[in-house]
């Protein structure tokens, strides 16, 4: 017997979308090739975009990457968590 949260997790819903001609030829020559239905083509596709969006954009991972304290910092912390040494949240 599924569990009202289970059912929740399984839930789809249908989205009307208005996509050019060409537009809908190029996602469905890609699904295509990825073996996938063009749903699932379109669907994975803007996951992933949402999924960079949400990410470090390029001017914060340059930033990041030019602070030696914050790496020094980073690296220390990475080796603590591998010897489990340390309080992680």
């Amino acid at each position: 017997m599924m569990g009202p949260r289970r059912k929740e997790l399984n839930m789809t819903k249908t989205v009307t979308l208005r996509i050019d001609v060409d537009t809908i030829k190029r996602f469905d020559a890609r699904a295509k090739i990825e073996n996938r239905t063009i749903s699932n083509f379109i669907e994975t596709a803007a996951l992933k975009y949402v999924e960079e969006a949400e990410a470090a954009d390029e001017f914060e991972t340059d930033e990041i990457l030019k602070d030696e304290q914050l790496l020094k910092r980073l690296r220390k912390g990475t080796m603590d968590a591998r010897k489990r040494r340390g309080r992680f949240a």
